[in-house]
């Protein structure tokens, strides 16, 4: 599990889709296509776990585990905020949760970046080398260290205007 259940959510938005299995409490970044306009329902509004975060655009952390299951077989974990792979996700934009979805060694008052994978990075990525770059894919703060079983505590405020 990446994401505890210790959070503040203050702002999140549900105007995107994601179109591959993936376990909450990283953070997506625009797919190969953007909505245009409102996108409330545009379905190439597509977010994902992005392997190279270079010239990537953070839009929110994960909050729904992304399934891709038989729905004539079996439903979806509503406990777990299970979501069928091509749905609408519920992004975190504005708050702090606690995740293991960490990339670095993170100290409080750190910056946090957009890492690989949709992992939360200790610093920014050019072209998949650690070190340099734009602000451009700041995603927040740290507000606490790494604890004993590999969590931290991130402020998450997207969109960034650090850029």
């Amino acid at each position: 599990m990446a994401l505890k259940s210790d959070r503040s959510t203050l702002q999140t938005d549900i105007s995107f889709f994601m179109n591959e299995a993936a376990t909450r409490g990283g953070v997506v970044a625009h797919g190969s296509t953007a909505g245009s306009g409102a996108s409330m329902d545009n379905g190439s509004a597509v977010v994902t776990y992005s392997a190279d975060p270079s010239g990537k655009v953070p839009v929110g952390l994960l909050i729904n585990d992304m399934v891709s299951i038989d729905l004539t077989r079996q439903h979806l974990n509503q406990h777990k905020d299970e979501v069928q792979k091509g749905g609408k996700v519920t992004l975190l934009t504005k708050g702090w949760v606690v995740s293991s979805s960490l990339d670095g060694t993170p100290a409080a008052g750190g910056l946090a970046y957009l890492g690989h994978s949709g992992n939360i990075a200790t610093a920014t990525y050019v072209a998949g080398v650690d070190g340099g770059g734009s602000s451009a894919n700041i995603v927040g703060r740290f507000t606490s260290a790494v604890d004993q079983d590999g969590y931290a505590k991130v402020f998450i405020d997207l969109p960034n205007t650090n850029s």
